[in-house]
């Protein structure tokens, strides 16, 4: 590949054809400041904030969509430049509102940061605030459309990224502003609740909805018997909200944290993992054997779930009806550990804390999210809930020991960590469907076909002579393609293109949920990543069935896979929903 030399503040610096000066620049160590262009998205100039200049050219450039050309001489910074980049950002300011106190994105807001950086005290220009009502109509997001700064990094999130379309661009010039197409609520509107708009807001434009004054209170509340599990994303990525790098694994640090907050027990998600493998499994060797629908496509991201209700109905039989681990647990808490404990129930308060922003939605999904009696889930919290907890209750997580959990449900295999990561769901899947088949163990647990950030891989496994073709899609914009190359063999009347298929909403997974810290690049999508697979290779059991809790929980309350309890408990249904409520 020829590469292309040019200059950027008089440092020479070589590029690949194609590379933007705004990351050309950063190859020699300058940061060009820009509110709307983000490495997930293709650029698309909005804010002005990255203007350069470029000798020969007649005006000023934006750096994130403009290619770095042959003998360019790119200068970033300069008292005219910096005073355009004022200006741009005493523009905005003058119609974004002052409480930045209130805001949830106080001291982790890029605009905030940039006033900061450019040491802007006072906006020249009269104060021009909207007055817009505040869009909390989901049980997961909160839209603000007046701290809105047009960047239109949401919009093209949902469009582009998760192929959604639930936000949009309505009115123009000073009146523009992002709401929900046709002017709806979100709750109305299209919206799968995967929260990648909130990861990407650079301001606190669009969050999650805060349930931690809930949590607080039932914690404080003498009769309520608190228990909370951690999803296994949490755990590589929670440390950033107190200066870890991204993947480091916290696992006993979180479980310390949590009983210093008052929980009466703490469990862990990765166990219900492992319990979801023994029924998803038991399911698809049932379909494989027995002549069921295929291919089976895994059911435990709720943002997908309300995608397939949503738009693609036609694939309601080919999901497994087993629930979450999420849902599971809350199951297993106020059945099976209220017995052991000696619990009653209605007083049971079960937290989940999630990477995920569409669990606060799926806690209250359908009357199947009730099979305890009584709803499975209270409450479910993101990493950033969780994070802010934490700080307000004036815990020092940097200098915390390590804990271990409440073993009863919480005792997990590598199998269960990996749910965290795209392609873990399939691979955990596989490394107990081998067994369930074959009645041996694996020599070799690893799947490397279906790991990596591929938005769409596709691997033939054989399973001592029977073939099993899988796909692993992740990225909601990713999947259509993949359904439709099913939809294109089934009209033909072929057989399916594929036995098996997971589908993750987010970017790298659970990893880079909507609910995770902010910040989130490729970058740091890879080292949480191979903090998950680290956290699998350092586990003594790597499959799901070797899990000696899973087995004593059959052999005590569940009788087996698949089996009466188990299905009243741990499995669920769904329904078409409408895209546009009415």
């Amino acid at each position: 590949m020829n590469m292309i030399e040019l200059e950027i503040n008089g440092i020479p610096v070589s590029v690949k054809p194609g590379t933007s000066l705004i990351n050309a620049a950063k190859l020699v160590g300058v940061k060009i400041p820009t509110l709307c262009y983000h490495s997930d998205l293709e650029p698309w100039a909005a804010c002005g904030i990255c203007v350069v200049k470029v000798e020969g050219s007649p005006k000023m450039l934006r750096a994130c969509a403009t290619a770095a050309g042959p003998g360019m001489k790119v200068t970033t910074h300069d008292p005219e430049i910096v005073n355009v980049r004022r200006t741009v950002l005493e523009l905005i300011l003058s119609t974004h509102p002052n409480d930045c106190l209130q805001c949830s994105r106080n001291r982790n807001c890029e605009l905030q940061t940039l006033a900061e950086e450019f040491g802007i005290r006072e906006v020249p220009f009269e104060k021009r605030l909207r007055d817009l009502p505040v869009d909390n109509s989901t049980t997961s997001i909160v839209l603000n459309p007046e701290k809105c700064i047009a960047c239109g990094r949401c919009a093209k999130v949902c469009q582009n990224m998760q192929g959604v379309w639930a936000l949009e661009f309505i009115g123009r010039g000073e009146k523009t502003r992002i709401a929900p197409a046709a002017d709806v609520t979100l709750d109305e509107s299209p919206c799968i609740k995967c929260g990648q708009c909130t990861a990407h807001c650079p301001v606190g434009a669009i969050y999650e909805k805060d349930q931690t004054r809930e949590v607080w209170n039932a914690i404080e509340e003498n009769k309520k018997h608190c228990v909370v599990q951690i999803a296994p994303a949490v755990r590589v990525a929670i440390g950033e909200a107190f200066g870890y790098e991204p993947g480091e694994v916290l696992t006993g640090q979180l479980y310390a944290a949590l009983r210093r907050l008052g929980f009466n027990a703490v469990f862990d998600t990765n166990f219900t993992a492992d319990l979801t493998i023994m029924e998803e499994g038991a399911e698809f060797v049932r379909r494989m054997t027995e002549g069921g629908v295929l291919p089976q496509i895994t059911s435990c991201c709720p943002a997908w779930t309300d995608y397939m209700e949503k738009f693609s109905p036609d694939f309601i039989p080919n999901f497994s009806t087993a629930k979450s681990p999420q849902q599971m647990l809350g199951a297993m808490a106020k059945t099976y550990y209220a017995q052991k404990a000696g619990v009653d129930p209605k007083n049971m308060y079960v937290v989940s804390v999630m990477p995920c922003t569409a669990k606060k939605f799926e806690v209250s999904r359908c009357e199947t999210m009730t099979s305890s009696g009584f709803q499975d889930v209270d409450v479910s919290i993101t990493t950033r809930e969780l994070a802010r907890m934490i700080k307000q209750a004036g815990i020092d997580f940097r200098n915390l020991p390590n804990e271990e959990p409440d073993s009863l449900l919480a005792e997990y295999s590598g199998a269960g960590t990996i749910f965290g990561v795209t392609g873990g769901v399939m691979e955990a899947a596989l490394r107990s469907a081998y067994f369930l088949i074959t009645k041996e163990d694996l020599k070799d647990v690893h799947f490397m076909d279906v790991r990596g950030m591929k938005g769409v891989k596709a691997a033939e496994v054989d399973i001592k002579g029977t073939k099993i073709r899988v796909a692993v899609a992740h990225q909601m914009g990713n999947v259509e393609m993949l359904l439709n190359q099913i939809r294109e063999a089934k009209a033909k009347g072929e057989e399916t293109p594929f036995h098996f298929i997971e589908v993750m909403a987010c970017r790298g997974g659970c990893i880079g949920g909507g609910g995770q810290p902010h910040g989130a690049t490729d970058a740091i999508r890879a080292k949480r990543t191979a903090g998950i697979y680290t956290d699998d290779e350092k586990s003594v059991r790597r499959c799901s069935h070797h899990n000696p809790m899973i087995k004593k929980i059959y052999e005590d309350f569940l009788g087996k896979p698949l089996g009466h309890k188990a299905h009243e408990l741990l499995h669920t249904g769904y329904q078409e929903r409408k895209v546009y409520k009415k």
